[in-house]
């Protein structure tokens, strides 16, 4: 028995799929780690996470065995022991594990218990949920391993207190959103209170697909006390050591980094997500509209931050109704991001089509003009092969203002889970910061008016988005109450003091609009409720929670 440990945690990166990556990385941690007596990864390191429906592919998890094996054959290496998280089968069935490895062999094995089923996540679909699981002794430690969704029920925790673990340690796939690092403080701090006993919460950093993981991991005392505090957005090593006192096991080390607050963190996770989406998925950059708008300057900076102003192509294609001030912005935010800046216009084209078809007016028009618009630029994205980023935001995606196979289309959407008073602030933080890392301009990355004037689609004369919305610091209201409260129409009326039946109509907007969400690109999850996997309602749907219109004879 000892009455010290030095425990290393890795707030690591990943990439799903990628088992012999994400094995060297692991081992190159291993190696940094040098010194310490134990090593703990994140959870399903092995094969990235989410893995999703990779699981039910036999071949992956012989491979994901493969990778384990190899990694537990590493550790007759001088080195930590580690805790590995990985894929285990067992009688059929696949399990989200940890398994400690040591001088060549499995010590022990945990499963994960509680299989998150909400939200974003689905594990109940791909994994089988493990027994109570009880501490792992390690130099006559009892080390107790709940793995992430099972500190969120309390009976696990309990569990491994009541069996006699003397620490916690936390191996965690946790996506960022809005407020996350209170929700996880306050979580784990009633744990430790819970149970008596420390807890070392590790989780890691990266994009995939629409999750983003901002690490943050951390240690509590039992009275709730923080002494360890990594940084969040960026791979992290850290050796603690730990001594058993009169009191119980402690963390001798102290370490603190300031988390970034709002809206500070929101840009950081489109910088993170558009990141790693574009690298992993081998597109030299990004091509986008650039209008003159607030929706695309906030798209290319963090595009321009994220990738470089190398990899950022900014097309403006005005028509007829594009104002000169548009012209003007648009040209300016590209010189001021110091990427290329071209301007096409889709004059010819529309008239082209007026011509085959005359008929065209009003509504029908205004799309022709932002089909045409993503017709030159996926011909753009086409020819040099960059990736044509979305610039719509969650508000109008929300009510539907958004041309299908028009200014929808793209292969990802940093703004998807922003509202646009969300994208307000971000511009206006944006000009006056730049965030660590980024690769755009220290000063301004658009000019202010951009940020001033009323928003337009500029489809037809004099066109303003409040000639048929509410302002948008009160539409947003509403939105967050219908979709990510999931609040009736009364409910937001009550909230908001909004007028019911200006509440009714913009729920309408919201059902109506699905059928064009469930076409829309990948975007970075932010808030609670993101259009996608947060959020499954029916396309064909008949309930309302506002006024019903008669059914029928």
């Amino acid at each position: 028995m000892t009455d010290r440990l030095r425990i290393a945690f890795a707030q690591m990166n990943q990439r799903v799929g990628d088992l012999e990556g994400n094995a060297r990385a692991m081992l190159e941690m291993r190696r940094e780690a040098a010194g310490a007596d134990l090593l703990l990864l994140p959870e399903l390191q092995v094969t990235g996470y989410p893995p999703e429906d990779l699981v039910l592919k036999p071949e992956f998890v012989r491979r994901v065995h493969e990778c384990t094996d190899e990694l537990v054959a590493a550790t007759t290496e001088p080195g930590p022991a580690m805790l590995i998280g990985t894929i285990v089968h067992e009688d059929g069935l696949d399990y989200n594990a940890m398994v400690l490895a040591d001088g060549g062999k499995v010590i022990a094995t945990t499963l994960k218990r509680e299989l998150p089923n909400y939200g974003t996540f689905d594990e109940k679909r791909v994994f089988a949920p493990g027994p109570l699981p009880e501490p792992i002794e390690f130099k006559g430690v009892k080390i107790g391993v709940p793995i992430c969704e099972d500190i969120w029920q309390e009976q696990v925790c309990a569990h491994l207190a009541e069996s006699g673990a003397e620490i916690l340690l936390v191996p965690n796939g946790s996506p960022y959103e809005l407020d996350k690092d209170d929700i996880r403080y306050r979580l784990v701090r009633s744990r430790v209170l819970q149970t008596g006993l420390p807890i070392a919460y590790l989780n890691r950093v990266g994009g995939q697909d629409e999750l983003v993981f901002d690490g943050s991991s951390f240690v509590l005392h039992p009275d709730g006390e923080r002494v360890v505090q990594l940084c969040d957005w960026e791979e992290a090593l850290l050796i603690t050591d730990w001594e058993r006192t009169s009191a119980g096991w402690r963390c001798m080390t102290r370490e603190t980094h300031e988390l970034d607050a709002f809206p500070k963190d929101v840009y950081l996770a489109m910088m993170v997500g558009l990141r790693d989406y574009v690298e992993r998925n081998g597109f030299p950059g990004v091509i986008l509209g650039l209008s003159g708008g607030i929706d695309s300057a906030l798209s290319a900076a963090v595009a321009v931050d994220a990738l470089g102003p190398d990899k950022v192509w900014g097309v403006m294609l005005p028509s007829k109704y594009t104002s000169g001030e548009s012209l003007e912005d648009a040209r300016e935010c590209a010189r001021l991001l110091g990427c290329r800046h071209d301007v096409v216009t889709i004059s010819p084209a529309v008239g082209a089509v007026d011509a085959m078809l005359p008929q065209m007016s009003g509504l029908a028009a205004e799309n022709v003009q932002a089909r045409l618009r993503m017709v030159a630029l996926m011909a753009l994205s086409n020819s040099g092969g960059q990736m044509l980023l979305t610039t719509g935001n969650k508000s109008e995606m929300s009510v539907g203002y958004a041309t299908l196979y028009g200014d929808m289309a793209g292969g990802y959407s940093v703004l998807k889970d922003a509202y646009k008073t969300t994208v307000f602030a971000l511009s206006r933080w944006r000009n006056e910061n730049k965030p660590e890392g980024a690769l755009g301009p220290d000063g301004p990355v658009m000019p202010a008016r951009v940020i001033t004037k009323p928003p337009s689609a500029e489809l037809r004369p004099d066109q303003k988005d409040e000639d048929s919305l509410p302002p948008y610091s009160v539409l947003d209201r509403m939105l967050e109450g219908l979709v990510d409260k999931e609040m009736s129409v009364t409910e937001v009326a009550n909230a908001t003091g909004a007028d019911p039946a200006l509440v009714a109509d913009i729920e309408s907007k919201l059902l109506k609009a699905e059928y064009k969400r469930r076409q829309a690109p990948p975007g970075v999850k932010i808030g609670s409720r993101n259009f996608g996997r947060d959020r499954r309602y029916p396309i064909s749907n008949f309930f309302h929670t506002g006024p019903q219109a008669k059914a029928p004879k």
